[in-house]
């Protein structure tokens, strides 16, 4: 990883040596460990009855702004399942709701904004990001990084294409017609607004990382809709200009999208440590497309999950077996925890991984 090297850039706080020899942490570093780290996406949420309890009656958005509730949901799963990191309970739309976007996450329907981006003057709406915009970020990461222990917490952002998709097309799509329209259609006001974002994703995740947050993970949920050669010329810079952002602090970068097996290499050169990828890519195959000098996190197909114990384990090991080679190695699912998952399972996996790689 490289050492932060600007005077000007705010210390991030300082890992314990414990955490920073964690398990994950040198699997990101592409250094020896003594067991392949897991994590899984969405392994705060629904799968957990404890989460369901502690988050009833209480919306989305709500849940995120209360650096109690934060704290207690992001830790469940390590308690529970003794993964090897935690993830900052939050939602990608958190940034924007902060800065005033008038937006709300509708149950079973997502993101939704009031009203969507079409015009220049819509730019406007998007001011940068201070930290008293999020003061209960700080708070929570402050809190947790005090109570895992040994244990890294990974920070984590939406990415500048999957932001501006929620933005203009007003919640969730299947066809990306509109964000299409004027990635097209308006390509100086595409950049314009995507570059806006990319400013205010990298104020989130250093907020997160001052704060104590040992890793990020930047989530570009919807650049799976793209042709390769759109997501290089209209979307990589400015998810490249989210990771050089936070390049001076030294902490690992996540790079993770769906459907993205034809834009790994692309994704690759964005500036991410780390490569995720979901299940449609054997591991090995990933890793040629991604490159040598990247670790690769994944990729259990999430649905594996809801078969029996033995075929799970069987396809853990297609897993492991094709990341064998690889220098740097972190388990994970190829997208998020299914909200029915059974969380046994979840644990049993996690034990399941940690035994078969047993240095």
């Amino acid at each position: 990883m490289p050492a932060p090297t600007s005077p000007s850039a705010p210390e991030a706080a300082r890992p314990g040596a414990a955490v920073a020899d964690s398990a994950f942490l040198r699997a990101c570093r592409r250094e020896p460990v003594p067991y392949t780290p897991v994590w899984f996406m969405r392994q705060a949420g629904r799968s957990l009855p404890e989460y369901r309890r502690v988050r009833e009656g209480i919306g989305m958005l709500d849940s995120c702004m209360r650096p109690d509730l934060v704290a207690e949901i992001t830790l469940q799963p390590v308690r529970r399942h003794k993964v090897d990191a935690a993830i900052y309970f939050s939602d990608i739309v958190v940034p924007l709701k902060a800065i005033g976007i008038d937006l709300d996450i509708k149950p079973g329907v997502g993101p939704v904004v009031d009203r969507p981006f079409r015009t220049r003057e819509d730019l406007e709406r998007l001011r940068p990001l201070d930290p008293d915009d999020v003061t209960y970020v700080t708070e929570a990461v402050g809190a947790l990084t005090a109570e895992l222990g040994a244990t890294p917490l990974i920070g984590f952002a939406g990415a500048p294409f999957t932001l501006a998709s929620y933005l203009v097309e007003g919640g969730p799509s299947r066809n990306h017609e509109h964000t299409k329209a004027m990635m097209y259609g308006a390509p100086e006001l595409w950049a314009d607004l995507l570059d806006r974002l990319a400013d205010i994703t990298a104020a989130f995740l250093k907020v997160q990382i001052e704060a104590g947050a040992s890793a990020v993970q930047l989530f570009d949920s919807w650049a799976g809709a793209l042709a390769p050669e759109d997501y290089r010329h209209s979307v990589l810079p400015a998810s490249a200009k989210v990771f050089d952002a936070v390049a001076p602090y030294g902490v690992p970068r996540i790079h993770f999208g769906v459907g993205t097996g034809e834009l790994l290499g692309a994704m690759a050169e964005a500036g991410a440590d780390v490569v995720g990828v979901d299940w449609r890519v054997p591991l090995d195959e990933a890793a040629r497309r991604i490159g040598p000098d990247k670790a690769v996190q994944g990729n259990l197909d999430p649905a594996v999950l809801f078969a029996p114990r033995p075929a799970v384990e069987a396809q853990a090991r297609r897993v492991l077996d094709a990341a064998r080679d690889l220098p740097g190695h972190v388990f994970n699912l190829g997208h998020g925890v299914l909200p029915d998952t059974d969380p046994d399972a979840l644990t049993r996996l996690v034990e399941f991984v940690h035994e078969q790689t047993a240095r």
